[in-house]
């Protein structure tokens, strides 16, 4: 039986980060989404170091306990820079293992793209590739209207409003929106209470207004270099997983382009946009599959 997760602190590229550390041996680092935080990965965890990984899932940049940088930056880019930042403090700059949901996903295929080298293999879950999303996105209204959160948030004052209102009930909706048969209410529950701390909404509102808004963007030339390179064409071995409730899957056949290594993709039969966790077995199955195929790896019977 492997111990408890253990919470631990570190910093990385100028960020007091937390994170979640179970296991021992190859590392895999997993990367959360909007709105949620470490926890969401308990039950990977948990699958991963019984199996003889190091799994370590931090807490994002603005996600308590992590520092919520004031005035700092939230776009891919400098979120990209973390990551790497990351694996050197974690591990020493070796290559990792890399699984990202939503926004961790995101922020994933910019790791790929511009850090290829430090990571092994990948599992991406929930979101195709940015540059495939914008190329949808220009043709077809339903995917917009699925985005529709990313349009209100480039609102100044109103999306805090909403949030706060009724207890953060709009994270709630979310969760239901996006996940039809959501059931994690104790989960969500921790996520509001979260972010009700000071600067979390702001924080976590400004992943989304870096997307369009230079000003929201980090643009020293290291990171305009970064950012250059976030799309290019992706070598890491790269496994997608999408639920076949969330209409992005209709993206993944049509990304193929963007790789230039090995890329699968496939469906988790039921499950909306949490995948992970409503349906943990198999994504979890999906994910030791994946990375077992690495020529290094050792399975723990």
């Amino acid at each position: 039986m492997t111990s408890p997760s253990r919470c631990r602190e570190v910093r990385a590229n100028g960020v007091r980060y937390a994170y979640l550390e179970r296991g021992s041996g190859p590392l895999v680092l997993l990367l959360h989404g909007y709105p949620d935080n470490a926890h969401s990965w308990e039950h990977q965890m948990e699958a991963l170091a019984s199996t003889g990984y190091r799994a370590v899932a931090p807490f994002m940049r603005g996600y308590p306990p992590t520092e919520v940088p004031h005035d700092g930056f939230f776009d891919r880019a400098t979120l990209a820079m973390d990551v790497k930042c990351l694996l050197e403090e974690l591990n020493g700059g070796k290559p990792a293992f890399l699984v990202g949901q939503d926004w961790g996903a995101a922020i994933s295929y910019g790791v790929l793209g511009a850090f290829g080298e430090m990571i092994r293999r990948a599992v991406i879950l929930a979101v195709p590739h940015p540059a495939q999303v914008k190329r949808t996105l220009r043709r077809s209204p339903k995917h917009a209207i699925r985005s529709f959160h990313w349009f209100l948030f480039q609102l100044p004052w109103l999306p805090e409003r909403i949030l706060r209102a009724r207890d953060l009930a709009f994270v709630e909706f979310l969760w239901w929106l996006w996940s039809p048969a959501y059931t994690d209410r104790a989960h969500v529950a921790d996520i509001k209470r979260m972010m009700a701390e000071p600067g979390v909404i702001e924080a976590t509102l400004s992943y989304y207004r870096s997307m369009f808004r230079a000003k929201f963007q980090d643009q020293t030339p290291a990171l305009r270099e970064v950012r250059a390179a976030l799309d290019r064409a992706i070598s890491v071995p790269t496994r997608v997983l999408c639920g076949s409730r969330d209409m992005r899957k209709e993206m993944l056949p049509k990304q193929s382009d963007l790789f230039r290594g090995p890329y699968e993709w496939s469906i988790v039969e039921g499950a909306g946009h949490f995948l992970h966790r409503e349906r943990p077995d198999e994504v979890n199955k999906a994910i030791l599959d994946w990375l077992a195929l690495d020529d290094d790896v050792v399975i723990r019977a």
